[in-house]
């Protein structure tokens, strides 16, 4: 057990200074080509923060074990939303431009739509509804690398904070190996901590849900926290924006185009799987608590993010209750 703690506490550290590194690479690219904050926490950050659950997922997917690669997905959406954003409103509550948020937003629940009628209608993700969700993913790129092109300027009080002393190699050296760091820690905390939840005697459908998900956003808590930290607030939240879509369309559809799976009836509530009376709606409804009053009252409220973290908290002692 001495082993898999210490290398938890090394994936711990590898995720803090690959955070850290990530947001200050993230944030001058940002400056430099006159791109918004939110932009860039909507694809550069989120691909970076998403790498691990996409390792992850599609891991398991090859190993035959879509279980872990659905709930992984799910669950890193419903910790990404709940925790990571209704933290950092708490925190810091403030007014947001809504527009920016609009895109990825109206991609998120276009995927959420599309994923949702499969769970619920076909029971079984199949390797062109992967293929799908790949497209989605593809077309939400272009689309931002199109907007990025126009050379949107960013905000002169985000502005201010920027360092101009840095080179653009400089910069993109911190997007690489923080990356790599972040990707290599989270691979070390997942790993491990599901061998000390396996030894405590945790089921494997809630270490998907929970231990794993938790494991894997932890690149999200990391650069939310240190964007918070930073006075890079718009960033933070892009990127949780912008993750939980990838997880949905980047994640989920690597993991179904690689092996197709089913959804999973190991845990049932109501005589259903659990997944379709719990996990999705909640996903369904954080999602929508958090974006809604940003996008039609343009501000976030320490209410709302207190609201979000029960959420979460309720929704991680249910896995283990029921």
């Amino acid at each position: 057990m001495l082993v898999p703690v210490l290398l938890f506490v090394l994936g711990l550290v590898f995720l803090i200074k690959g955070g850290d590194w990530f947001v200050d690479g993230a944030t001058g690219v940002a400056y430099r080509f006159h791109v918004p904050e939110l932009l860039i926490g909507a694809t550069v950050v989120s691909i970076g923060t998403t790498l691990p659950e996409v390792m992850v997922s599609a891991t398991s997917a090859v190993g035959g074990h879509g279980e872990i690669a659905y709930g992984n997905a799910i669950g890193s959406v419903i910790c990404n939303t709940a925790l990571i954003a209704g933290l950092t409103i708490a925190i810091r509550p403030k007014a947001i431009d809504g527009k920016k948020l609009r895109l990825p937003v109206a991609f998120f629940f276009t995927a959420a739509a599309f994923y949702v009628a499969t769970a619920y209608l076909v029971g079984y993700f199949s390797r062109m509804a992967g293929f799908i969700l790949l497209a989605l993913f593809v077309v939400y790129m272009a689309i931002n690398v199109i907007q990025a092109v126009k050379g949107e300027a960013p905000d002169g009080e985000a502005e201010e904070l920027h360092d101009e002393g840095g080179s653009l190699l400089k910069e993109l050296l911190l997007l690489v190996v923080g990356a790599a760091a972040i990707a290599v820690g989270a691979d070390l905390l997942v790993d491990n901590g599901t061998l000390i939840a396996a030894a405590l005697g945790v089921p494997e459908s809630v270490i998907a849900l929970t231990f794993v998900a938790l494991g894997t956003s932890l690149p999200e808590l990391v650069t939310a926290v240190t964007s918070l930290v930073k006075g890079h607030d718009a960033l933070s939240l892009g990127n949780v924006i912008g993750a939980n879509l990838f997880n949905l369309v980047l994640v989920s559809g690597t993991a179904m185009t690689l092996n197709p799976f089913s959804i999973p009836s190991t845990k049932l509530l109501m005589g259903l799987p659990s997944s379709l009376v719990m996990e999705i709606p909640v996903m369904l409804f954080v999602m929508s608590f958090l974006t809604l009053p940003a996008l039609v009252k343009n501000k976030l409220s320490r209410p709302q993010g207190v609201v979000l973290l029960a959420v979460y908290a309720v929704f991680c002692v249910l896995q283990f209750v029921l």
